[in-house]
């Protein structure tokens, strides 16, 4: 097999997840083969749909030896399944990067140009970035994530969208060894890219949250997660915040990364300070901590 790594260009491994996503997964996949001075090869792995999604999938790959689907059939029922499956499943160690894709938004043909020269600039082993939002409307808004890191940011929230994530391939490589060796534990991680970027900090590797917004996030009423912004949005935060959803999502990651960090109330309490990126969110977490909400 040739290695991708004496390619002029750095090579990229695309590990696109898709679900009855046949209204727009070809202008990604187009977005994705027309990026700028990389070489790219998609992996796709879709969950059983019944938009014709896999077919058509499987018709390009037989015409465009860029895209690699991988056995059907399988019901994952998220995306964080889905993901962990392309992760264990598909050999990119012939690759130089690994990066993650939705199968709905549209890249900037420089997207992963910027994220390889960060990478390479300031030896990162992770990069992700803002985003761009946009509806059905022709509406777009600009969505900050590249607040400052906190030491303890990883155990409460993910870097981002999963889709803006570049990876060197020996540090995914790592996370792919520690997934599988806990493969029934992380897969009850309902968030792939909170799951992610929580395991690089938590052994030391170097996270760059870019302030450069490199896509165009697409919003409608399949999206699983979308923006997660306005009224109806907050509301269904918080009853998630009520239900216990969250604190058992970040018991389930720090039990899986950081053994050690205790949940009780006085030690989030005093550390507040730590566990959020945006200071907004921080006095947020504090609240709801101080009133058991939590």
């Amino acid at each position: 097999m040739q290695n991708r790594a004496t390619d002029r260009f750095s090579s990229v491994a695309v590990l696109l997840a898709a679900f009855n996503g046949i209204k727009w997964i070809e202008e990604q996949i187009e977005s994705i083969l027309s990026q700028k001075n990389v070489s790219i090869k998609i992996f796709l792995s879709v969950d059983v749909s019944n938009d014709g999604t896999y077919e058509w999938c499987s018709s390009l790959a037989m015409v465009d030896d860029r895209i690699e689907v991988l056995p059907y059939g399988e019901k994952f029922g998220g995306a964080a399944k889905n993901f962990f499956r392309l992760i264990r499943d598909v050999d990119f160690s012939d690759f130089n990067y690994v990066a993650l894709s939705d199968q709905d938004d549209v890249w900037f043909e420089n997207k992963i140009e910027c994220a390889v020269k960060s990478i390479k600039q300031n030896n990162l082993d992770g990069y992700s970035s803002d985003i761009i939002a946009f509806w059905p409307s022709g509406r777009k808004k600009t969505v900050k994530k590249s607040f400052p890191q906190r030491s303890l940011d990883y155990l409460f929230e993910s870097a981002g969208p999963g889709c803006t994530y570049v990876m060197r391939q020996k540090s995914i490589q790592r996370f792919k060894v520690f997934l599988t060796d806990n493969w029934s534990s992380a897969n009850l991680v309902e968030l792939h890219d909170w799951m992610i970027y929580a395991y690089f900090r938590s052994q030391g590797m170097r996270w760059e949250i870019d302030s450069k917004s490199l896509m165009y996030y697409r919003q409608h009423s399949n999206n699983q997660l979308g923006l997660n912004s306005g009224l109806s949005a907050y509301i269904d935060r918080f009853y998630k915040i009520k239900s216990k959803w969250y604190r058992n999502e970040v018991i389930k990651i720090s039990s899986l990364v950081n053994q050690n960090f205790c949940l009780e109330n006085r030690v989030l309490i005093s550390n507040f300070r730590y566990l959020r990126r945006r200071f907004r969110d921080r006095i947020i977490l504090l609240l709801i901590i101080i009133f058991r909400i939590f």
